[in-house]
Parts: structure tokens; C-alpha cells; sequence
């Protein structure tokens, strides 16, 4: 048995496992914008409260929802991929750097942890059951 590569490239269980880290990858930012939608006054004064203009509320919601379901369907994977990386990081630096507060160091490393995530996504692709699978092979 092969104890360093367990999981064979583009196996049936590899693409089984991409599926569940991309549920687990889009779960988190679906969630958020509906949490974003619900509350939106209050998230308008937080995003404001650091510095952010409200006005671009929508904005993050819109890329939260519309992003999280492409992850989720294996659309436009490696792209929104990287672009998930990034905003995680860029979010992390805007709103929770401050690293003395135990709860702001937990949520600043989550975010590094999720950008992380999305690269090796990214490296990886969606694996077969995703809509970037459908449409490679109809081409």
C-alpha cells in the first residue's frame, strides 16, 4: 500500500472529495450572504466602521452568492477559485488583524486557512461531477 498518495488522480473518490471540499468551500460564503441580506443595515455600518464604503455591500454579496454557487456546481472553478483566495485574505487583513483578540487571531487564520483551501482547488480543479467537467468533455 502506498501510504503517501492514497487517492489516485482523477479517480472516481478523488472527484467524490473535490465535491465535498467545494460543498464545504461555498458553504461558508452562500451562508454569508444570506446572512448579509437578512442583516443588512447592520453589515452596512460594520463595513463602514472599517473604513469600507457601505455602498459596496452589494457588491460582497453578490460575489459571496454568485461565487459560492459556482464553487458549488464546479463552475468557473479555478477562476473564482483564485478570486475566493484573495478576497479571503483581503478580508482577513481589513477585519480581523487584530491578532491580540483571541477571536479576531481565530477568524484572521480561518481566512488564510479558506484561501488556502481555494488555491489547492484552484490547483486541482473540480474533478468530475461539476459543470467544468461537463463542458470539457463536450468539447
Amino acid at each position: 500500500m502506498n501510504l503517501i498518495n492514497i487517492i489516485k488522480p482523477n479517480s472516481t473518490m478523488a472527484s467524490v472529495l473535490s465535491l465535498f471540499g467545494r460543498v464545504g468551500l461555498s458553504a461558508i460564503f452562500i451562508l454569508a450572504a444570506i446572512n448579509k441580506i437578512q442583516y443588512f443595515e447592520g453589515n452596512a455600518t460594520y463595513m463602514a466602521s472599517s473604513g469600507l464604503p457601505s455602498e459596496l455591500l452589494p457588491l460582497v454579496i453578490a460575489f459571496e452568492l454568485i461565487g459560492g454557487l459556482f464553487i458549488l456546481a464546479g463552475a468557473f472553478t479555478q477562476l473564482t477559485a483564485i478570486a475566493f483566495a484573495g478576497f479571503s485574505i483581503v478580508s482577513a487583513l481589513l477585519f480581523h488583524f487584530d491578532l491580540a483578540d483571541q477571536m479576531q487571531f481565530l477568524m484572521f487564520f480561518k481566512n488564510i486557512a479558506m484561501a488556502g483551501g481555494f488555491l489547492a482547488l484552484a490547483a486541482s480543479g473540480a474533478g468530475k461531477f461539476s459543470i467544468d467537467s461537463k463542458l470539457e468533455e463536450s468539447k
